[in-house]
């Protein structure tokens, strides 16, 4: 089959990008250095994707406008995406990833099935078709969880959680797919699905922010049974507690039952603090390449504009290691 990637990257240090986020935003810019701050490391992704991935058929870079000055433009696999393209004209601009995620699906040309990166998820050994997507499937864990509002984004998983118990009575789906959400491929995790079975409402699911694969088909049902709430989403410039976000599409594949177990302890996720980047230790967590996957979450406690740049060069050292020839995407 066909699979495509699709990445979202803004960079915030766009002075065209920084005064149009001025006209609309009344934080005086203030969140711009913890939300939108550009690592300087979107190429060794792209590297990745060449060694590691040399099957994905096309990439789909989606952007505001703005571009990487070594971005080669004219790649086959490329196709440069700007909101424009695909999201209403009457909500341009928006800051916010809760209203773009949800219309990817629109992209033009994007493959039925396809793979939604952020610009923290990297790859670092090579990958398989079959690691994403399996019999037409994706490939993922079902392990429920208990929705916690210290995550940053619970009003978020709350709204998607509140949709998912209209359409979906849990017993009756539990039924349907029993095999693949207790499967023996998850390991301990299972206890958290049967610890929560007694609730009779899905309370939450335990998400492994990495790469994420996605049927096109599970975007345009959803819309087809919630386009009200999907719209005002995808009107909401700024994030507000009344967002979905793109959670909500993974969470009605696994409770479909549309996808095919696989173990994630190939995958890790590390929030990121100048203690444990001096100590080395994410970077030999990233050289070592006991992962496939590692996102690496922009930590806040990384605040002083001394702490980032340093924090960048130990990344982007780590990263060059593994991934030293420049690639085809680069001019």
């Amino acid at each position: 089959m066909d699979i495509d990637f699709v990445i979202l990257w803004v960079d915030g240090t766009d002075p065209e990008w920084i005064e149009e986020y001025n006209r609309f935003s009344n934080d005086n810019g203030q969140k711009i250095n913890v939300f939108y701050r550009d690592w300087d490391n979107l190429h060794y992704i792209f590297r990745a994707f060449e060694v590691f991935t040399p099957w994905v058929r096309q990439i789909h870079l989606v952007t505001w406008g703005h571009l990487p000055e070594w971005l080669n433009v004219d790649h086959p696999k490329l196709n440069i995406v700007k909101h424009e393209d695909f999201l209403d004209k009457a909500n341009s601009p928006v800051f916010n990833s809760n209203a773009i995620e949800p219309s990817i699906y629109k992209i033009n040309g994007l493959s039925e099935h396809f793979v939604l990166f952020n610009d923290d998820s990297f790859l670092t050994k090579k990958l398989s078709p079959e690691r994403f997507f399996q019999n037409g499937l994706p490939v993922d864990a079902f392990v429920m969880n208990a929705l916690s509002s210290s995550s940053g984004v619970g009003h978020f998983v709350l709204n998607n959680l509140e949709i998912l118990n209209r359409h979906f009575d849990k017993k009756t789906a539990m039924r349907k797919n029993l095999s693949k959400w207790f499967h023996i491929a998850y390991g301990k995790e299972l206890l958290r699905s049967l610890f929560l079975l007694p609730w009779p409402r899905f309370t939450g699911f335990v998400d492994h922010h990495q790469p994420q694969p996605f049927l096109k088909a599970i975007f345009k049902e959803v819309w087809d049974k919630e386009k009200e709430i999907l719209e005002q989403t995808s009107a909401s410039r700024f994030r507000n507690c009344n967002d979905i976000n793109q959670y909500l599409f993974r969470y009605w594949q696994l409770i479909k039952g549309n996808f095919v177990p696989i173990s994630m302890k190939d995958t890790l996720y590390v929030t990121l603090d100048m203690d444990e980047l001096r100590s080395g230790n994410v970077s030999r967590l990233i050289t070592s390449k006991k992962y496939s996957m590692i996102c690496l979450n922009d930590g806040e406690s990384i605040q002083t504009e001394e702490e980032f740049e340093e924090a960048k060069i130990i990344i982007k050292g780590a990263l060059e290691t593994i991934l030293p020839e420049k690639s085809t995407f680069e001019v």
